[in-house]
């Protein structure tokens, strides 16, 4: 028997033991779990049910940034403005029961819109919901329709996972809103803080890779095609996908045609460009998609005020869709080559299976177009015309500027006169239209840019802080009345906005529609008994405050503008009365049946 000596061994060394979580605040987890999501910028109103978070904020100083509103409206919108023009996810937190409710317009225009916004209500405790309490709203049932996901933080163990897949959802797949609502009693109850995966979130998924034979059907539909046309989206500007469709379409000698969301995923400047398509898009860009044998879609969904009467859309064009979201694939439009998947990655598929082609017969014809019917106004009568100073914020500017607009005819004349050159240049309220938008959005838009600026800055080492683009944001009268209270927080954050108001003392694009549709019965569209004086109320709320009243006088005024640097200025611009947005197809009516006289022959001043 053979002896077995022992040996001692040295002994293993023990892994050391994890650290013991903290024991935080739900309201402290919410911070930490919103530190970890990247969150730059939080916009918010406090209130009795998040004073905890407020409180928790005060004490442990977070990282990010949060910005005071005056209306829980004007916060989601800059909310929003944020995203559009970073990219990023937007956050908003707001109170219980109406400050909840004060969100339900820009959560529905986030959700209309694909913008990735997270808003945090506050909520009762968790024993007194349904129960009326003071300030309690159902916001779950409220904006069900209207979210892209909702979460309610019964447990407060559960928080930093929920806000991880907020935050998720919101970015991924077609961007959207989510809801998150805190009980006032889950914010203060006490858990160990334990930074880990989303919540399983069985049944979300979104599409990636395009299928590879879809692809390959697009490729040789393009190829086949003898006029064909980009119809552009802002699921292209979404994506990020503006850089490979601009080099598709200038290998393949194809002309691009935008949406209102689109506007700056083509660049305007390019030969290849049509403008706007739809129902004030360009007479020449709605000519070429009557005549297109194939219409190639990417990140649009077809909505009405791009078609017009469905069944007389582009009757000669086959249709390949390029979009993420299946829900849009054929809901409006025949689709003959879906292709399901994040566009600039189908895009990144497509470019080398496409190639230039002779097509200087059709860009020929849609110069003609162009020629017979340009983008025109009266210029010759004296009058102070509110393309004009769009027209000259494009001069000022040289497309070099994010523009953001209100909803009306100073939307319209936005998108006509601008030159959008760069994706995410054009922001504006375009699914539900919301009145008041453009100020909030145009606020945290200039939040977003400016802490992006000098982040850029700070990480290129010594030197100047780098210049973040302008911001712009263009209204109508009426519109810019709905939110102007943002104005004192701009004013207090020293943003350098140049807001601009075309007055003409109308509630305008009503007015046009009962000019032309209702017997000129001009219904309760005059705002002149009821207008403030705007460079008062610009000068009320810490801002510079300019009139112009003379065509003349436009420039100079966006000169004086421009030198302002430490806070926003608020340009009032008495524009032409009677003004009317011309290309446009009546509502329900066919493309082919766009009214296009140039301007009303009638104006007076």
């Amino acid at each position: 028997m053979t002896a077995v000596t022992a040996h001692a061994t040295k002994p293993a060394a023990h892994a050391a033991p994890e650290p013991t979580p903290e024991v935080l605040s739900g309201a402290e987890i919410l911070i930490r779990a919103l530190e970890a999501e990247g969150v730059e910028i939080l916009f918010g109103h406090p209130g009795g049910a998040v004073i905890k978070l407020y409180d928790d904020m005060d004490r442990v100083k977070p990282k990010f940034r949060h910005v005071l509103v005056r209306h829980e409206q004007g916060g989601t919108h800059a909310a929003e403005g944020y995203a559009k023009a970073t990219g990023k996810v937007g956050t908003v937190v707001t109170t219980s029961g109406p400050g909840a409710t004060n969100c339900v317009t820009g959560i529905a225009d986030a959700f209309m819109d694909s913008v990735p916004i997270v808003v945090l209500t506050g909520q009762v405790p968790t024993h007194l919901i349904g129960n009326d309490a003071f300030q309690e709203c159902d916001i779950i049932g409220v904006t069900r329709s209207i979210t892209k996901h909702s979460f309610l933080v019964r447990d407060v163990t559960k928080m930093a996972a929920t806000i991880k897949a907020a935050y998720h959802i919101a970015r991924t797949g077609r961007p959207g809103p989510v809801v998150v609502d805190l009980p006032k009693d889950v914010l203060a109850a006490k858990a160990p803080y334990m930074p880990g995966d989303a919540l399983e979130l069985r049944g979300y998924s979104y599409a990636q890779q395009g299928d590879p034979e879809a692809i390959a059907t697009a490729a040789r539909m393009i190829q086949a095609a003898e006029r064909p046309l980009f119809y552009v989206g802002g699921g292209t500007i979404n994506s990020g996908a503006s850089e490979v469709l601009t080099r598709i379409a200038r290998k393949t000698g194809i002309p691009v045609t935008t949406t209102l969301h689109g506007l700056g995923a083509f660049p305007e400047n390019d030969p290849l460009s049509v403008g706007m398509l739809g129902m004030h898009g360009t007479w020449y860009a709605n000519q070429a998609v009557q005549n297109a044998d194939l219409l190639i879609a990417v990140g649009a969904r077809f909505d009405d005020r791009v078609t017009g009467k469905l069944e007389a859309w582009a009757p000669h064009a086959k249709v390949i869709h390029i979009e993420i979201d299946p829900a849009c694939i054929s809901k409006n439009v025949p689709v003959d080559c879906p292709v399901l998947g994040d566009v600039r990655l189908v895009l990144e598929e497509l470019e080398p299976q496409v190639g230039p082609k002779d097509r200087a017969a059709w860009l020929a014809r849609i110069a003609a177009w162009r020629a017979e019917c340009p983008l025109d106004y009266a210029t010759d009568d004296g009058a102070l015309h509110p393309q004009a100073v769009v027209q000259a914020l494009r001069d000022k500017t040289g497309g070099n500027a994010v523009v953001v607009t209100d909803v009306g005819q100073n939307q319209m004349f936005g998108a006509q006169y601008f030159t959008y050159v760069h994706p995410r240049s054009h922001i504006t309220s375009g699914g539900l239209g919301t009145m008041g938008f453009s100020v909030p959005a145009a606020m945290g838009a200039a939040f977003g840019l400016r802490d992006a600026a000098l982040a850029a800055s700070a990480a290129g080492g010594d030197g100047a802080p780098a210049e973040p683009l302008p911001v712009i944001s263009i209204n109508g009268d009426g519109g810019f009345l709905m939110n102007s209270q943002e104005l004192g927080v701009a004013a207090a954050h020293r943003l350098p906005l140049k807001i601009v108001i075309l007055n003409n003392g109308y509630l305008g694009m009503v007015r046009q529609w009962q000019e032309l549709f209702h017997e000129e019965r001009y219904s309760h569209t005059d705002l002149r008994p009821s207008n403030p004086d705007f460079v008062k109320l610009a000068e009320a709320y810490g801002c510079v405050g300019l009139r112009c009243e003379r065509a003349e006088d436009i420039r100079a005024t966006i000169d004086a503008a421009w030198e302002v640097t430490d806070r926003p200025v608020v340009m009032d611009f008495r524009t032409v009365q009677k003004e009317l947005v011309f290309p446009m197809v009546p509502a329900g009516a066919a493309t082919d049946d766009m009214i296009t006289q140039r301007f009303n022959p009638e104006l007076t001043a």
